[in-house]
C-alpha cells in the first residue's frame, strides 16, 4: 500500500486527470447507449410464473402495458354531459402514439379497437351505484419499454375531461401513469452531502480537508453511477440499482476517505512530511479501508446464491460502486493529499505546529472519558444495550412481505387517486385481480373449466369471478378473480393459498388440467416464498464468510463471533423500525410515503447484505486499533480502553455522515428507496452508537484475554492479512489513565 501511495503522489495530476477521464468516458457512453434497466420480479418455475407463460402464449394481444381512467360522478357517469365527455376523451386517447386499445363501458368509436381489453373481459365497467366508471388503455409495448412522454399525453387528455365539469373526477392508474410518479429531480444526494460536508469541516476545521473526501466519494460515486447504466445492457439490472448504489457509495465512500484523511492530519500534526504522512495514512487506515470494502462487496455478492437475476444485478452493481470508492480512496484520494499540502491541517493547527513543534496525538476529552467509564461498567452498559436492541427489534415478529402498489402513492398523485376511486366503486381486490389459467385438453377440460366461475363466486374472500374465456384454438383458457380484500391484505395471500391448496384441486378433480393462479398479488407471494426459503442459505454464506475473513484478519475467535452477533443485532434492530414505519405507519407522514403497506420481499436480502457489511466496516476499523495495542502490550483492558478511545470519534463522525446521507435519501419520495434509507441510516446509528461504542467494548473487557485466543493448530495453517499494517508506538501511555502492568 505504501508503494501504491507514492506513486499516486508523485504522479498526481496524471492519477486525477485519469479518474476524471474515466468518469467523463463513463458518462458519455451512458449516454450515448441509454438506460436499459428491468424490473422483472417473475421467478422462473413458480405457479404464478407458470401462469404468465400460459397466459402470454394464448393471449398475445395482452403483451402491452395497460393503464386504467377512472372517473367518478356523483351525479351518475351515465349523465349526458359527464357520457360525452368521456366518450370524446377516450377517443382522443385512441389516436395517440404509443395506444393500442382503448375499451371503455359506453361503446363509443374508440370501442372496435379494444380487442385485447374485450378479450380479457376488462375493457371497462360502470359501478353497482352508477357513479364510476372505468376504461382500458392498452398501450403498444411493455411498461419499462413505453415513452413516458407518450404516458404523459395519454394522463393530460384523460384528465383534460374533468375540466368545467362540475363533480367529475378523472385520474389514471396502471404501470404507465406509474413511470410519472417518480421523482424527476433527487434533492436526497444534495441535502446529504451538504450536511457530510458541514460535519467534516466541524471535525476539521479545514475547507481543504473537508472537501477532500467529498470530491473523492463523488468522483467514485459517479464513475460507478455511469457504469452501472452500462451494465444494465450486460445483465438484468433493476430500476433502484443506481440509487442505491449512490446511497452507499456516498455513505462508504465519504467514511473511506475520512478515515484515511484523520490517518493523514494525525502524521501532519507529529511532524511527517506531507509524502510522508499520506503513505502512512494509506499503508494503515487505507489497508483497512481496502479490507473492510472487501467484506461489504462479499456480503453484497453473497446475494449471488439465491440465483435470481434481478437480486444479482443488484449485487453486481452495488459492489461495483463500492469498488470504484475504494480504488478512489486509496489512489485519488492520496494524490488530492499532494495537492493540498499542509492545507490539510487549520490554520490554527499550522500555526501550532510552527510555534512549538510536532506533539504526539493524545486521545482526550469526550472519547477518553467514555472509554474508561465503559472499562468500569460493562456489566451495566452492556446490558442496558442489549435490552435496547431487543426492544427496536419486537416489531420484526410483525414482519408482512409484499410489493408496494400504487395504493401507497402520496394522495395527491394521479395513481393514488385512481387506486381509490377504484376501491370505492369496484371494490378494494379490483386493483389486484387475480388470473386463473388452465391448459385444455378436450372437451372434459373444457366443461369443468368453464363451470369454474360459478363455483368461485361461492367462495369466501372472492367479490367477483368473470366467465371464462379460451385463448387461441380453445386449448388455453383465463378467468379473472377479484378479491374482496386489496391487493397487500394478508387476506388475499390467504385466498391465493386456499384457491391452490383447496377450491381449484376440488373443482377439478377427475379431469386432466392444472389450474394456475397469477395475478399481482400471486405473484409477489411467490417471490417472497423463494425469497424466505432462501434466506437462511444466503445469511449463512454471508456470515461464514465475513466470519473468515475476521478470522483471517484479527487472528482471534471471538472477535468474528462477536461480528456475527452485533451484525445480527444490527439487522433484527433496523428491521424492526422499518416494520414501525412502513407497515404500522409511525412517522411515515414526515417522509411523504402515502399510505402505509407491506415490506418489499427483496428488501430483506439486499438489506441484510448491505448492513452486514456496513457494520463490518467499524468492526475493521474499531477492532484493528485494538488489535495494534494487545500486540504491543498483550493487555486487553488496556488494548479495548485505547482503541475505544481513539477510534471512538472518527467512528461517530464517520456515522453522523452516513446517516446524514441514508436518512436525505428517505425524504425522495420513492418508497423502495426510502426503506433502504431508514433501514441503513436506523442500522448506522445503532451500530456507531450503541454496539461498536458501548456493547463491544463492554463485551470485550468481560471477556478479557479470551477476545484474542485462537487455537495453535489453526493459527499456523491460517495465512497471514495485517489489517492493522506498520507497527506505532503504544498510545495508552498518553490516555492520562492509571497504567495496569501488562498481561505476558
Amino acid at each position: 500500500m505504501s508503494g501504491l501511495a507514492r506513486w499516486c503522489l508523485r504522479r498526481r495530476l496524471v492519477v486525477v486527470l485519469l479518474w476524471l477521464a474515466a468518469f467523463a468516458a463513463a458518462a458519455v457512453a451512458a449516454s450515448v447507449l441509454g438506460p436499459a434497466y428491468s424490473n422483472d420480479y417473475d421467478v422462473p418455475g413458480t405457479e404464478s410464473g407458470r401462469a404468465q407463460v400460459l397466459m402470454a402464449e394464448a393471449f398475445p394481444g395482452l403483451d402491452g402495458a395497460a393503464d386504467t381512467v377512472v372517473w367518478h360522478d356523483d351525479d351518475g357517469v351515465d349523465g349526458a354531459q359527464t357520457r360525452e365527455r368521456m366518450d370524446a376523451a377516450l377517443a382522443d386517447v385512441a389516436g395517440l402514439p404509443g395506444v393500442a386499445d382503448v375499451a371503455g363501458p359506453y361503446g363509443g368509436p374508440y370501442e372496435d379497437t379494444a380487442a385485447a381489453g374485450a378479450a380479457a373481459g376488462e375493457g371497462g365497467a360502470v359501478s353497482d351505484d352508477g357513479r364510476t366508471a372505468y376504461a382500458t388503455v392498452t398501450y403498444d409495448a411493455a411498461a419499462d419499454d413505453l415513452a413516458p412522454g407518450d404516458v404523459r399525453d395519454v394522463v393530460d387528455t384523460a384528465k383534460a375531461a374533468a375540466g368545467g365539469v362540475d363533480g367529475l373526477e378523472v385520474a389514471v392508474g396502471g404501470p404507465g401513469a406509474g413511470l410519472l410518479q417518480a421523482p424527476s429531480v433527487h434533492y436526497g444526494e444534495a441535502v446529504g452531502v451538504v450536511v457530510a460536508a458541514v460535519v467534516l469541516f466541524v471535525a476539521f476545521g479545514s475547507l481543504a480537508a473537508m472537501a477532500l473526501p467529498i470530491a473523492t466519494a463523488l468522483v467514485g460515486v459517479g464513475t460507478a453511477y455511469w457504469c452501472i447504466s452500462l451494465l444494465g445492457h450486460a445483465m438484468a439490472v433493476a430500476d433502484f440499482a443506481p440509487m442505491l448504489g449512490m446511497l452507499i457509495g456516498l455513505g462508504v465512500g465519504i467514511d473511506y476517505a475520512l478515515f484515511i484523511v484523520t490517518r493523514h492530519r494525525r502524521g501532519l500534526r507529529e511532524g511527517l512530511p506531507v509524502g510522508e504522512a499520506a503513505q502512512r495514512a494509506v499503508a494503515t487506515a487505507g489497508r483497512a479501508v481496502v479490507f473492510a470494502g472487501v467484506t461489504v462487496c462479499i456480503a453484497l455478492l453473497g446475494m449471488l446464491v439465491l440465483r435470481l437475476n434481478f437480486l444479482g444485478g443488484v449485487a453486481v452493481a452495488a459492489s461495483l460502486t463500492v469498488v470504484l470508492t475504494v480504488a478512489a480512496s486509496v489512489t485519488l484520494l492520496p494524490a488530492l493529499l499532494g495537492v493540498i499540502g499542509m492545507k490539510a491541517l487549520s490554520r490554527r493547527e499550522r500555526r501550532a505546529l510552527t510555534e512549538h513543534g510536532p506533539r504526539p496525538d493524545v486521545p482526550r476529552g469526550l472519547a477518553a472519558r467514555w472509554a474508561a467509564f465503559v472499562q468500569r461498567r460493562p456489566r451495566l452498559l452492556g446490558a442496558l444495550a442489549l435490552l435496547l436492541m431487543t426492544v427496536l427489534a419486537l416489531p420484526v415478529a410483525a414482519l408482512h412481505l409484499g410489493s408496494s402498489d400504487q395504493g401507497n402513492h402520496a394522495a395527491s398523485a394521479t395513481t393514488r387517486q385512481a387506486y381509490d376511486l377504484m376501491a370505492e366503486g369496484f371494490g378494494p381486490g379490483s386493483n389486484g385481480p387475480l388470473t386463473l389459467v388452465a391448459g385444455l385438453d378436450g372437451a372434459a377440460d373444457r366443461v369443468a373449466f368453464d363451470a369454474l366461475p360459478e363455483t368461485l363466486r361461492g367462495t369466501p374472500g372472492v367479490a367477483d369471478a368473470t366467465a371464462a374465456v379460451h385463448g387461441r384454438g380453445g386449448g388455453t383458457g383465463m378467468i379473472t378473480v377479484t378479491p374482496e380484500a386489496a391487493p397487500q391484505a394478508e387476506a388475499t395471500s390467504d385466498l391465493v393459498d386456499r384457491l391452490r391448496s383447496d377450491v381449484l384441486p376440488r373443482a377439478v378433480d377427475g379431469t386432466s388440467m392444472e389450474v394456475h393462479v397469477g395475478g399481482i398479488t400471486a405473484g409477489q407471494d411467490d417471490f417472497a416464498e423463494v425469497i424466505v426459503g432462501k434466506l437462511p442459505l444466503f445469511g449463512g454464506v454471508v456470515i461464514a464468510l465475513g466470519c473468515a475473513l475476521l478470522l483471517v484478519a484479527f487472528r482471534s475467535v471471538g472477535v468474528p463471533l462477536k461480528a456475527a452477533l452485533m451484525n445480527v443485532l444490527a439487522v433484527a434492530s433496523a428491521f424492526g423500525v422499518v416494520v414501525a414505519v412502513f407497515q404500522w405507519g409511525w412517522g411515515s407522514g414526515l417522509l411523504g410515503l402515502g399510505a402505509t403497506g407491506p415490506v418489499e420481499p427483496f428488501l430483506p436480502v439486499i438489506m441484510i447484505s448491505v448492513l452486514f457489511g456496513l457494520s463490518m466496516d467499524y468492526q475493521v476499523f474499531l477492532v484493528s486499533r485494538m488489535y495494534e495495542e494487545w500486540r504491543a502490550t498483550r493487555d486487553n483492558r488496556r488494548a479495548v480502553r485505547v482503541g475505544l478511545a481513539e477510534t471512538g470519534r472518527v467512528i461517530n463522525c464517520a456515522a453522523l455522515i452516513m446517516i446524514a446521507v441514508f436518512s436525505a435519501f428517505a425524504l425522495g419520495g420513492d418508497r423502495i428507496i426510502a426503506m433502504f434509507g431508514v433501514a441503513l441510516a436506523t442500522a448506522v446509528a445503532l451500530d456507531a452508537f450503541v454496539l461498536r461504542t458501548l456493547l463491544v467494548p463492554a463485551l470485550m473487557h468481560l471477556l478479557g484475554r479470551a477476545n484474542w485466543w485462537l487455537p495453535g493448530w489453526l493459527e499456523r495453517r491460517l495465512p497471514r492479512i495485517g489489517v492493522e499494517g506498520p507497527g506505532e508506538p503504544a498510545a495508552a501511555e498518553h490516555l492520562g489513565l492509571p497504567q495496569e502492568p501488562a498481561v505476558r
